[in-house]
């Protein structure tokens, strides 16, 4: 058929693969910023929500500060068409070095505004402001970051190279349930309120020089129309997107639920900061082991099994480990259940966002997959918080975010069934050694 033989030529006749450690290290630096903000973001919100949304309804100042983290995602999707398409543009290089830049403006913003008690209503417009600046950044990231990475890796190793991507944020997850640990170990409950917090979110820039210095050496991997050799018929592409919508849907629900478990712990379940914080921890920990794991075990046996296995592993864990959690409420029950979930769920979340690279074609690949995954975010991802703390208030259940989590988990396996599989060695597409 032509697609198999377009796609064997080009494995036959790749772009320069093998990058240098300091060149994924630079694409996997703005996926790794996005998500030690958005952790410590959650960590705080409590804290946020007093600074900048003062109220004396109890919960209404939390309410407040998810729905301004919320308000951020609402700009992904245009950052996606415009910052995405540019990748497919002019290259890969430009775009993620527009959307870095953008974010390193959002990531410092945020904390150096004044408190609402200073400045008054325009503490919480310069917030909502600079959410909005840094959702529109993000909205722009995923896609030619994970072009990139997919073009210059050997086409055996796809999987391990796209993995590396969500390793690096499950590193800054891990690393963002360390610092709120040793914060909430060494400040009061006034200090965090005041500047801990701030500190916080502060850590993260300090490797925004860095990143954006790196990201400037970095070689292009988009390829002149003319050699992309690709014409996917309409109906097959909006397969591969409609399925990986929904995908990138349940993983992200799933995801950001587990990233949730700090806040849910301390003011759900009545835990003490610092046993809360290592949550996150121990949520991140897992990723940094399973994403590289779930993207090698991709390259050997497909994709699908490596997504399918641990999805029904999810479905089955998720309400033992929130019954033992409610029953139980103590650090081992909190660690214990985020562990067995984390793990289920990076397994499979690592190697969804491989398959649905894989799948799309080389001349749209950067744009289509940041509108994928944009609108996955926005609708799911910038939601999932607020409405888990309000099915919770809501309902007064602490069984209340394993509802929403299975929810996840079934689109998501439905999903799969749709999903085709892309991994070269289940298609049948051998690697060159030249």
């Amino acid at each position: 058929m032509r697609s198999q033989d377009c796609a064997e030529n080009r494995i036959r006749n790749p772009p320069p693969t093998g990058l240098p450690a300091r060149q994924i290290f630079a694409v996997a630096l703005g996926n790794a910023l996005e998500f030690y903000d958005f952790v410590t973001y959650a960590f705080f919100a409590a804290q946020i929500g007093r600074t900048f949304f003062p109220s004396d309804t109890p919960g209404a100042s939390l309410l407040a500060s998810l729905a301004t983290f919320g308000a951020g995602f609402l700009t992904r999707p245009l950052g996606a068409i415009v910052l995405g398409r540019l990748g497919d543009r002019i290259g890969r290089k430009p775009a993620m070095l527009a959307s870095f830049a953008l974010i390193g403006i959002g990531v410092v913003g945020l904390p150096l505004i004044p408190s609402y008690a200073s400045i008054g209503m325009l503490a919480p417009i310069l917030a909502v402001g600079f959410r909005l600046v840094q959702g529109f950044a993000l909205g722009g990231e995923v896609g030619p970051s994970t072009a990139f990475l997919m073009e210059a890796a050997p086409p055996l190793r796809r999987g391990l190279y796209i993995s590396l991507q969500a390793m690096s944020a499950d590193m800054a997850v891990m690393v963002a349930g360390v610092v709120g640990i040793a914060l909430a170990g060494a400040l009061n409950t006034q200090q965090l309120d005041s500047w801990g917090w701030r500190v916080a979110l502060l850590a993260g820039a300090v490797i925004i020089p860095v990143g954006f210095v790196l990201r400037r050496t970095l070689s292009e991997t988009l390829r002149p129309p003319h050699a992309a050799g690709e014409s996917p018929t309409l109906r097959s592409y909006g397969r591969i997107a409609a399925a990986g919508l929904a995908l990138l849907a349940a993983a992200t629900t799933t995801n950001y639920l587990l990233q949730y478990m700090t806040t849910y712990a301390g003011s759900t379940l009545g835990m003490p900061a610092q046993i809360a914080f290592g949550a996150t921890a121990i949520v991140g920990l897992c990723g940094v082991v399973c994403d590289p794991l779930g993207g090698w075990l991709s390259d050997r046996f497909g994709r699908k099994p490596v997504m399918i296995i641990p999805w029904l592993c999810l479905a089955i864990a998720v309400f033992p480990c929130f019954a033992l959690l409610e029953r139980e409420r103590s650090g081992v029950a909190l660690y214990v259940a985020c562990g067995v979930l984390a793990s289920a769920s990076t397994l499979s979340t690592s190697t969804s966002l491989v398959a649905i690279t894989e799948s799309l074609p080389h001349r749209v690949r950067s744009g289509a997959l940041a509108i994928i995954y944009a609108l996955s975010i926005s609708i799911f991802g910038g939601s999932t918080q607020f409405i888990v703390a309000w099915l919770t208030r809501l309902t007064g259940s602490p069984l209340a975010p394993a509802w929403y989590m299975i929810g996840g988990v079934v689109v998501g396996l439905i999903a799969l069934c749709v999903m085709p599989e892309s991994a070269p060695i289940k298609v049948g597409i051998k690697e060159s050694r030249a």
